[in-house]
């Protein structure tokens, strides 16, 4: 075990802001974190996977872990699915890949997501229809205080819109070490979501397959989401938030043009990115492509906040309470952010 003292966090947050942590280590096994943290003197404050989906606004007090834990293994397969585990240090987007690759089935809609296999679950990742709950078998996880290793299921783990219960209950309790996956032998296609129908037609694709809604969803991201090795950012900064149906009526009536889509409940979501670009800092301004300083609004996705090179978590942070504000004094509705704020 290694603990390096003032160490930097600027290459393991997908934004690039400028951080320290007293105390940093990685770890690449499960006996190597139940060592780490059975040393008394050092209390970990914070797990660090992929930096994909965090925002930090201060230095960082106590012992930084970076888990890295590879491996991919098929564990097992009945007549209709394949059970592969990954460890959660392994890249999110090359996993999918490997699992493509092998035509297993139910991830190619999340291609081209930042970060790694842990935090899938944390966050139920999603995109275009499909979520991590939809593919979800277990999880192992280590208790930090009690350092008991334990197996989640999908209840177990309480999954909901971009939320699970490490995000909730046992937030910072729980250090995910492996998830696996319960992948279709025969795919069942999800293509009515977004713009993946007409990026397949545009790609000339006359027989539907995994490997095209993969390149599908790839093409789509690259052209609306900024590479955050160019420019720093999360991702998705805020959820899209859901209303019921009469309030939903009364937006529509006033805002003609603005985007939603229902809910299984028969709530309405409607699409962050809208709200945001039809806002602004002022009447005639929209938060779209708005930058002050090195803080800003993506030119091409409203929904995306990012770091043009020096800008501080608490700039960025900024930024995003003034777009909530300006959202809820025009919609009256309430944005909450994705991201985790440290």
């Amino acid at each position: 075990m290694q603990i390096q003292e003032n160490i930097s966090l600027r290459q393991y947050n997908t934004f690039g802001i400028e951080a320290y942590a007293q105390f940093f280590s990685g770890f690449s096994s499960l006996d190597g974190l139940l060592n780490i943290i059975e040393n008394k003197k050092y209390h970990p404050s914070l797990i660090l996977g992929g930096g994909s989906n965090i925002l930090l606004t201060k230095n960082i007090e106590g012992l930084v872990l970076k888990n890295e834990i590879k491996g991919i293994e098929k564990i097992g397969e009945d007549e209709n699915f394949i059970y592969v585990k990954a460890g959660a240090g392994e890249n999110w987007h090359r996993f999918v890949q490997y699992c493509i690759a092998r035509n297993w089935a139910g991830l190619e809609n999340l291609s081209l997501i930042p970060g790694n296999v842990g935090a899938s679950p944390m966050q139920n990742i999603g995109a275009y229809g499909v979520e991590i709950k939809d593919v979800f078998h277990e999880l192992t996880a280590v208790h930090l205080q009690d350092k008991i290793i334990k197996t989640f299921t999908a209840p177990d783990c309480s999954f909901g819109y971009r939320e699970s219960v490490f995000k909730k209950k046992s937030k910072r309790k729980f250090v995910i070490t492996d998830v696996t996956y319960k992948l279709r032998k025969q795919p069942v296609f999800n293509t009515a979501y977004g713009a993946i129908q007409q990026e397949l037609e545009r790609m000339g694709v006359k027989t539907l397959s995994i490997q095209a809604i993969s390149q599908a969803v790839i093409n789509i991201r690259s052209s609306k989401l900024p590479d955050p090795a160019l420019i720093g950012n999360a991702g998705s900064f805020f959820k899209n938030p859901s209303i019921d149906k009469l309030s939903y009526t009364v937006l529509k009536e006033k805002f003609p043009s603005i985007v939603a889509y229902e809910n299984e409940d028969g709530s309405m979501k409607l699409a962050a990115g809208w709200l945001i670009e039809h806002s602004g800092p002022d009447a005639d301004k929209s938060w779209k492509g708005y930058r002050v300083g090195d803080a800003g609004c993506h030119a091409k996705q409203a929904l995306v906040l990012v770091n043009y090179g020096n800008a501080t978590g608490k700039e960025i942070y900024d930024l995003s309470e003034a777009i909530l504000q300006s959202v809820e004094k025009k919609y009256g509705v309430l944005l909450e952010r994705e991201v985790n704020i440290i």
